[in-house]
């Protein structure tokens, strides 16, 4: 069914509905269609027959005029009841005032007081941020690092936080059967411990084929290769990492699920116990190892051009899960958008209270072609860069604050979220 709507391409749109069917449980999805433009997808719930569901999406569109709101179900056996329909436009001004308003600083009042309880004038107050209590924003290392004396100045000087783009992948830890070489992610956890940068593990496996080891396939002779795999790297990094991508591309591929049945993913997660997935999985793999297993959900964002009101919808849904959430691999292909769309993502995803983490893909080469890059090969900053240190260094740091107590004994003033220390 579709429903004819009036869109100016001046406004961010959200969009939220509550959806039941007949019969079992079937897939709905919204979509929006202009005269010009493909059809766009905008949010999608399963719609159960024993209670209603909520559906949250958005979008943005690029033509001001007359367009097609369509609900789509791939079962027509069934009939669908949709009520509370909500359809929001918002300027880029109010969408910009509501993260402002969700990531700004928090106001505070510190009040001294004697050993009797009356309150204290004109006393030094200290205010100062422990920096790990800032939203934590890493980026991601090559082998390079270890060769460039450069690369690696600018980068412990810069992050606290890492992932090792390729180097702990099953092909390059494991190039031949039964033949294992960590000299590489070890030599580069070594660094990054010296540091005192955080490591992210990426990854045990891959659902997507063709990043496998090019001598596996799934033969019975080979299946015992995944457990080994599984327990030497686990093993190896236990408690030097602070999580694992544990199946990459777990949700839009389905290699181990394939060949292992529909609980591969499940066991691969429990014998690794500090996982992310995506959340179509999470049941799933939580019916299989419990809960409370140090879950996480990982959001691989490799994106070309934000939908912003979609990203905020999909995190508010994501985060019903109860687990944190992270951005991980966040890039933007190269273009003459590259830093305004990658701020418009930055400042999205430090908005939203459910986000714990983020993790760019921007690792450092001497020719940075289609990828992302924040610097120059010579580390002067590319616009790029400009975006994250502005944002993440300047604009949402809380300096070392200094000031006497007044009235009443109070100091009062604003902070970012984070733990400080008082004195």
């Amino acid at each position: 069914m579709s429903q004819k709507v009036y869109l100016d391409q001046a406004y961010l749109f959200t969009f939220s509905a509550w959806f039941q069917e007949s019969e079992g449980e079937v897939p709905v999805f919204v979509a929006i269609k202009t005269a010009t433009s493909p059809v766009t997808y905008c949010g999608s719930v399963v719609a159960k027959s024993n209670r209603w569901s909520m559906l949250k999406g958005g979008f943005t569109v690029n033509e001001t005029g007359t367009a097609d709101l369509y609900f789509e179900c791939n079962n027509t056996e069934v009939e669908i009841w949709v009520d509370s329909v909500s359809l929001q436009p918002f300027s880029p001004y109010d969408w910009s005032y509501h993260q402002n308003k969700t990531a700004e600083k928090s106001r505070v009042r510190i009040q001294t007081v004697d050993d009797n309880g009356y309150p204290v004038v004109n006393v030094n107050v200290t205010i100062e941020q422990n920096p790990a209590s800032r939203l934590p924003i890493g980026c991601a290392t090559s082998k390079l690092i270890l060769e460039n004396e450069k690369y690696k100045q600018w980068f412990t000087s810069s992050f606290g936080l890492t992932t090792f783009a390729n180097e702990m992948k099953w092909y390059n830890t494991e190039p031949s059967p039964d033949i294992e070489n960590y000299s590489v992610p070890d030599s580069m956890l070594q660094l990054m411990k010296q540091n005192k940068i955080l490591v992210h593990g990426h990854n045990i496996f891959t659902d997507d084929p063709k990043y496998l080891p090019s001598w596996f396939s799934w033969t019975a002779s080979k299946s015992p290769a995944i457990g080994k795999r599984l327990s030497s790297i686990v093993s190896r990094y236990k408690g030097q990492l602070i999580g694992w991508d544990v199946v990459n591309e777990n949700l839009h591929y389905s290699y181990f699920e394939e060949m292992m049945g529909e609980n591969a993913s499940g066991y691969i997660y429990k014998n690794a116990s500090t996982p992310s997935k995506y959340i179509k999985k999470l049941k799933e793999i939580q019916s299989y190892i419990g809960k409370g297993s140090g879950m996480a959900i990982g959001l691989q964002s490799h994106v070309d051009v934000p939908n912003l009101p979609y990203m905020r919808a999909a995190i508010d849904t994501l985060a019903l899960a109860g687990v944190p959430i992270w951005l991980t691999e966040l890039d933007v292909p190269s273009g003459i958008n590259q830093a305004e769309y990658l701020e418009q993502i930055l400042k999205e995803a430090h908005s939203h209270p459910n986000v714990e983490g983020i993790i760019l893909w921007a690792p450092w080469s001497l020719e940075c072609y289609g990828g992302m890059c924040l610097t120059d090969r010579d580390f002067n900053n590319l616009p790029t860069g400009d975006v994250v240190d502005r944002l993440f260094c300047d604009y949402w740091s809380s300096k070392k604050l200094e000031g006497k107590t007044e009235k009443n004994g109070n100091f009062e003033t604003s902070i970012f979220h984070g733990d400080y220390k008082v004195r």
